[in-house]
């Protein structure tokens, strides 16, 4: 009889002990770290407004809600009718930040983004670090450069990059420190390439690009996002300079 006690006793406890141990913690959307701003982290987007966010080539902001918490692109702007950019300009710096599509979702994040009287849409001068939903994808077959963490139509992402599946969270990060230009994508660099180089002019004068003689050339510019013509969702956008 008293080991019996002894034993209930012992499980009581243990169970207690379950209980009261308390619950790990998500961390909270759009807040930096005390590390993070030690580190010299700065918020792009604060989750409640869009301040600081603007239409590229524009003085107002269409195109986009902010949907509990997250910047959401609309998907209604055609051909990039509605992208938008960083009212600040940066040079060298690291980004980072949280997306997830819807099916079929395709968009982008572009850097050294200018406005210019010769430039109509923000991909003939931005380079785009791609974004889509490639796992489930049911348009034309797509080619290396348009796969998700690709330089747009320059530079291909490895094959075994890990890519989250429709409706759940990515997180991508550009690093740009004087031309040279990184990649990542969930934890991995998947694309590293050095601009205004012999092989980056060689490569556009084979792309796309060719038909747009500003694309690049940029040395700094605002951050962009894409709406191109399916939802997505950003959260967590922070910068910091390098």
């Amino acid at each position: 009889m008293k080991k019996l006690l002894y034993f209930l006793s012992v499980l009581v406890i243990i169970v207690l002990c379950i209980q009261c141990k308390p619950k790990t913690q998500q961390p909270l959307d759009n807040i930096l770290t005390e590390k993070e701003m030690s580190q010299g982290w700065k918020l792009l987007f604060d989750g409640e407004t869009f301040n600081g966010w603007r239409n590229f080539g524009r003085d107002s902001l269409t195109g986009w809600v902010i949907d509990s918490g997250k910047l959401l692109a609309l998907g209604q702007g055609g051909d990039h009718g509605n992208d938008i950019i960083t009212e600040e300009q940066f040079i060298n710096f690291e980004l980072s930040l949280d997306w997830k599509t819807s099916t079929g979702g395709n968009s982008g994040i572009f850097f050294n983004a200018m406005e210019d009287t010769a430039v109509e849409a923000i991909y003939e001068i931005a380079p785009e670090y791609q974004i889509i939903d490639e796992l489930t994808w049911d348009g034309e077959v797509l080619n290396e450069g348009q796969k998700a963490g690709a330089c747009y139509d320059m530079y291909y992402p490895k094959a075994d990059k890990k890519l989250m599946p429709v409706g759940e969270w990515n997180n991508s990060k550009i690093v740009v420190n004087n031309g040279h230009v990184e990649h990542w994508l969930n934890g991995d660099m998947v694309v590293e390439y050095q601009m205004w180089t012999p092989g980056w002019d060689s490569l556009k004068a084979a792309r796309k690009w060719k038909d747009y003689p500003l694309f690049g050339t940029a040395q700094s510019g605002h951050i962009g996002l894409q709406d191109h013509g399916k939802q997505t969702w950003f959260r967590n956008i922070k910068i910091r300079t390098i």
